[in-house]
């Protein structure tokens, strides 16, 4: 670890450990990543040189979803869970930029997102960010500030970006997605991005899921690339909408635009579904 880092990381941030916020940062193009984090970046990168076009592709896929749920749907509240850190278009300033007014909840349980998030969000009073775990969804419901934001009698915008895909099959992600869903209004919307393996469908692509999913057990404990029915299952009892689980740059492209087809264009599958 560097001088700078030392000085940068906050006490109870472990910088000896990868950590998946910080990775993904290093993949973003951030600075907020240390030596670990970066060497894990690179050996994800030995296996997958298109991983940062995902990451790029998973946060474009945010903006759409937000800016199409505040214009199409009405909703003027967001539940970020498993937010990561600060970025280029964070959620609370597409939201707001649609329509002033919209509240957004960040929840993360990283202490280095939360230290970069707060000062972030010094000056904002319809947004805030908690520490809490997707694997305790009535903790994240039930905290006090996001029960000062989020009127959970009225739709909400429900975000699960990249981290479902960070539970293993034993913690049940499907039964926790169902859980949170179960306390939201009807009307609200439920949007997932997940990684993907289409097993024979894309032999090649398959094989990189299974090595990337190994690199990601092996270095950060955590990591699971799933079938399309698996991921399909956390829609279950939502109207899921057009164009249904896609590629993520197939979900409602701007005009004009044109994906690169390469392997990590299979590998990351996005959609939003809707409460009846």
């Amino acid at each position: 670890m560097t001088d700078s880092e030392q000085v940068r990381s906050p006490a109870d941030v472990d910088t000896t450990k990868p950590s998946v916020a910080r990775v993904y940062d290093y993949m973003l193009g951030g600075k907020d990543n240390f030596e670990i984090d970066r060497q894990v970046a690179q050996m994800a990168l030995q296996i997958a040189p298109d991983a940062p076009e995902a990451a790029r592709s998973n946060r474009d896929f945010l903006a759409r979803v937000v800016r199409d749920l505040t214009a199409e749907t009405g909703i003027r509240q967001f539940l970020d869970i498993g937010s990561g850190l600060p970025t280029q278009g964070n959620v609370h300033e597409i939201a707001q930029a649609a329509a002033p007014g919209c509240r957004v909840v960040y929840v993360d349980h990283d202490p280095i997102v939360l230290v970069h998030a707060r000062a972030l969000l010094a000056v904002d009073d319809g947004t805030t960010v908690i520490k809490a775990d997707i694997r305790e969804p009535d903790d994240i419901l039930d905290h006090p500030e996001t029960r000062q934001l989020i009127d959970l009698d009225e739709p909400v915008g429900l975000l699960l970006f990249g981290i479902l895909h960070h539970l293993s099959d034993e913690e049940d992600p499907a039964g926790l997605a169902a859980r949170l869903v179960r306390r939201l209004a009807p009307g609200s919307h439920v949007a997932i991005s997940h990684f993907h393996n289409p097993m024979e469908e894309h032999p090649e692509v398959s094989r990189q899921a299974f090595e990337a999913e190994r690199l990601f057990n092996d270095t950060m404990g955590t990591g699971r690339w799933r079938t399309r029915a698996e991921i399909s299952a956390f829609f279950d009892g939502l109207e899921l909408l057009e164009p249904g689980l896609v590629p993520l740059a197939e979900w409602r492209p701007e005009p004009g635009y044109h994906p690169r087809l390469g392997i990590t264009y299979h590998t990351f599958l996005g959609g939003v579904g809707r409460k009846p």
